[in-house]
């Protein structure tokens, strides 16, 4: 298949976790990828990731760049573009938080609120502003928000993540509607994953959380980040009926919601 042909992808926050899980998912289906990553310090991470970009005519690129800047996201758009000649899809998988009991009201400050909606909310707005027209051009884009089970319920590693990706829930559903029907967007919220942010940033109470989740859900499962990408890679290639849809990936605990 000519580069002319093969679809393009943008993924954020792709050198780690579940966005370097989607990443291999959609080079792996033979996608052209650019994997976002905020610095240096994740660009060899990204780089392994890349490289395994090996089927005829297949590239791969690595970008540098930070969510929370605009013109980083214009940016960003605009090197994928440079280098595949078009966008189909974007996946906005960027996105940060600070571990606090949600109890502790005075654990936050309104500092490390504006922090993590810079990255889980605005940050989301400007990549999907910066993407409509390039994704609109195809004729028929996708979009899939990374947020979190915790957007849904109000619970996760701390209020403002779980404000921030209810914020970024809400925004899923006023994009999906003002950029039909050229693109489709929806999201994916996720219950506890392993490899993710909970397990660098808090290691004690991981398998304590990752206990609970087993015990309380009915699939009796903790989610791996390849499962998440699975569900994305369908949302976009796939998913051709859906958009605005917060989809549950939580392993059946809405169910005991009473």
């Amino acid at each position: 298949m000519s580069d002319t042909f093969r679809r393009a992808i943008l993924i954020t926050g792709a050198a780690t976790g579940i966005g370097a899980a989607t990443a291999r998912r959609f080079i792996q289906e033979g996608w052209q990828v650019a994997i976002n990553c905020i610095d240096a310090s994740q660009a060899e991470a990204a780089g392994h990731i890349a490289a395994s970009a090996t089927a005829p005519g297949q590239k791969s690129v690595v970008l540098e760049g930070d969510v929370t800047r605009d013109a980083d996201c214009v940016s960003l758009v605009e090197r994928t573009v440079a280098a595949f000649g078009r966008l189909d899809a974007l996946v906005n998988a960027a996105g940060i938080s600070k571990m606090v009991p949600q109890p502790d009201l005075h654990g936050l400050s309104a500092e490390d609120f504006q922090r993590i909606y810079a990255v889980n909310t605005i940050g989301v707005f400007q990549m999907i502003r910066a993407a409509a027209p390039h994704l609109k051009a195809t004729g028929k884009g996708a979009v899939v928000n990374i947020t979190s089970r915790a957007g849904v319920t109000g619970g996760g590693s701390s209020i403002a993540y779980a404000a921030s990706k209810g914020a970024s829930n809400t925004l899923t559903l006023s994009l999906a509607r003002v950029l039909a029907p050229e693109i489709r967007v929806n999201a994916v919220c996720p219950a506890l994953t392993e490899h993710g942010f909970v397990e660098r940033l808090a290691p004690d109470s991981f398998a304590e959380r990752k206990a609970r989740q087993i015990s309380i859900s009915p699939l009796k499962q903790i989610g791996k980040p390849e499962e998440v990408a699975e569900a994305i890679h369908w949302l976009i290639a796939s998913g051709s009926m859906m958009t605005g849809s917060l989809v549950d990936l939580d392993f059946g605990m809405h169910l005991n919601a009473t």
